[in-house]
């Protein structure tokens, strides 16, 4: 058997370059045939002592960001938005509260009926637990979460940090659309997905798309979310066209799609009081 093998693999290599093999036909152009022959020696990442955390994320700041995904009865989303236009700017407007609203939008494409709110607590987790135990004692708060739970089929939320090679995100006028592209990694290559987006970023900047990198601390481990900027669809599809016209994209993708267990994409719609717009 194992002779039989070994003859079958010197036939195999001796189709090598044969007119109808895969080996002989030519899939790039001169370019790309570069670009995917140094792929094929992808780096290793040094193993470190240090949490991903603390390697990852900016050190300049201590803020700390939340997601949060409702899902709403259909019937209801529209009275969830007015509810929620009403009451979380108040809240974002407080300076007792050490926390601001990043972001609000409806999942256009993607999970149908869902809201996605973005918070940034500058403080860490200190700041948070102040927010947390000042809303306790918020009536008008407090109100607001049992009228709003009457509309919600299911919520979840996470605890993020911000890549530190990534822009914080900054309120931007309107409109545009955002795209949420959410990636769960297998567990122990957070720290190599960063040190090959920190090199591919770049490619990714020119139309101002980049709003902000996310990996999280608390809840399903191992997320990382990327969020874009977009005037419109078509905007969306020439930029990211574009990037691949660029000499060492390819290699990042290369590189990064092995640490992918799953990927999704959410083409958001912001709501009135977001100000990302």
């Amino acid at each position: 058997a194992s002779l039989s093998l070994l003859r079958l693999s010197g036939a195999s290599r001796s189709k090598l370059g044969q007119p109808g093999s895969l080996e002989g036909t030519r899939f790039y152009s001169k370019d790309n045939e570069g670009s995917w022959f140094r792929s094929l020696f992808v780096h290793k990442v040094d193993p470190r002592k240090d949490a991903h955390s603390t390697l990852l994320s900016k050190k300049e700041t201590s803020n700390l960001y939340k997601i949060q995904f409702h899902n709403v009865k259909p019937e209801c989303l529209d009275a969830y938005n007015s509810l929620t236009e009403a009451v979380l700017p108040k809240l974002h407007l407080d300076e007792d509260y050490p926390c601001s609203l990043v972001g609000n939008w409806n999942t256009w494409y993607g999970e149908q009926d869902q809201a996605v709110h973005l918070w940034r607590f500058s403080g860490g987790y200190p700041a948070l637990m102040d927010c947390m135990n000042k809303l306790k004692n918020n009536k008008e708060y407090l109100e607001f979460r049992k009228e709003r739970s009457q509309m919600l089929l299911s919520r979840r939320n996470q605890m993020l940090l911000e890549f530190s090679f990534w822009n914080e995100p900054q309120p931007r006028a309107g409109p545009n659309i955002y795209e949420l592209r959410t990636y769960k990694l297998k567990p122990g290559t957070m720290i190599e997905w960063g040190n090959n987006w920190a090199r591919a970023i770049k490619y990714r900047q020119e139309n101002q798309e980049a709003v902000g990198g996310f990996f999280s601390q608390i809840g399903e481990l191992y997320v990382v979310h990327h969020l874009w900027a977009y005037k419109d669809l078509q905007s969306r599809e020439e930029t990211r066209n574009a990037a691949w016209r660029k000499r060492g994209w390819d290699e990042n993708v290369y590189y990064t799609v092995p640490l992918v267990r799953h990927m999704e994409s959410r083409i958001m719609i912001p709501l009135k009081i977001s100000p990302l717009q």
